[in-house]
């Protein structure tokens, strides 16, 4: 072998020993996902796009079938992370368990109602039947019960009949006009606008009559402190790379093209809508609002009671991670 192929043999044995060292000091980050989950447009975004090895870590995607497994997943040390809204957090980390939260999304849901509905208020829902995604503790819900109270002197429990059941009973049932009104989870409600309803109001705007930050992430990855303790700037790095993806998706078309398989959408309408609405839950970058926080925790255990919030009286110290 002459001098210049030993040296070159060398090197790539050099690369190669580095390139392994290198993936070897990465921190793996196990996902524990839903199958159908909105969340993995965005994780397999950072997969796809290099973003986790970016930032130094190494994520796997571990599908399982319904909320309650991943959430047994991390519990267990099956998976370092998983989905959940920050008051189902707060209520784990008040209960003793060491539940950081990474924030992933504000995207909440709203009232929408058939498209030759004559209603311009929820007052006008007044008799009907609301089907509501998520059961009485449903947050949308609750932000909406009191918003109906400061608005119109409204008990919206009382003064409307609720039917509850699974998001797509609710699409079906919505789009067929058996509905006088319906909330559902946000791609359910594009998809139902898609198909001729119209937004009454959204969670949005009614927490911000209620004066509440409607910038306040409601989704977010959760993980152990366990976890952020032994792998030292890990929050951070997720937090970056769903930001990063984030920034894609909202400037790239060819990602959109990526994931569609994954976003089952009928037509190109629902496929445009999801896009849209999707983006529209993007957070803006930087720490969670603590105040705004602490005031939506309150009205939650004030309207879901202990059911809801647990001990969770109060914002627990350490629940969000401290991300910038």
């Amino acid at each position: 072998m002459n001098s210049t192929l030993k040296m070159a043999g060398l090197m790539l044995a050099g690369l190669i020993t580095a390139t392994g060292a290198f993936a070897q000091d990465m921190t793996k980050v196990r996902a524990a996902v839903l199958q159908i989950g909105t969340v993995n447009w965005e994780l397999s975004t950072i997969i796809d796009n290099g973003l986790d090895e970016k930032y130094g870590f190494d994520l796997e995607m571990q599908p399982y079938a319904d909320n309650g497994a991943t959430r047994v997943a991390v519990e267990g040390g099956e998976a370092d992370i998983a989905v959940a809204d920050w008051i189902w957090v707060a209520r784990q980390r008040a209960a003793g368990k060491d539940y950081v939260f990474v924030p992933y999304s504000k995207a909440v849901g709203g009232v929408v109602v058939p498209g030759d509905s004559t209603a311009g208020t929820l007052a006008d829902l007044e008799g009907g039947q609301i089907g509501i995604a998520g059961g009485p503790l449903d947050k949308s819900w609750l932000i909406l019960r009191a918003y109906a109270s400061q608005e119109y002197d409204m008990d919206l429990e009382a003064a409307t009949e609720q039917v509850f059941g699974a998001p797509p009973l609710i699409f079906k049932s919505g789009i067929s006009g058996d509905l006088a009104g319906a909330i559902n989870y946000w791609h359910f409600l594009a998809k139902m606008k898609v198909e001729g309803m119209r937004e009454l109001i959204s969670v949005e705007t009614a927490a911000d009559a209620l004066g509440l930050n409607p910038d306040t992430p409601l989704l977010g990855y959760y993980m152990k402190q366990s976890f952020i303790d032994a792998n030292p700037g890990i929050a951070q790095a997720l937090y970056d790379a769903s930001q990063d993806s984030k920034a894609l998706m909202a400037s790239d078309p060819q990602v959109w093209e990526a994931i569609r398989p994954q976003m089952n959408a009928q037509t190109e309408e629902q496929f445009e809508a999801l896009r849209s609405d999707y983006l529209a839950g993007t957070p803006a970058r930087g720490p969670v609002d603590l105040e705004g926080a602490d005031r939506f925790l309150q009205l939650m255990a004030d309207l879901g009671g202990e059911e809801l919030v647990g001990k969770a009286t109060a914002l627990p110290e350490g629940l969000f991670a401290d991300v910038k």
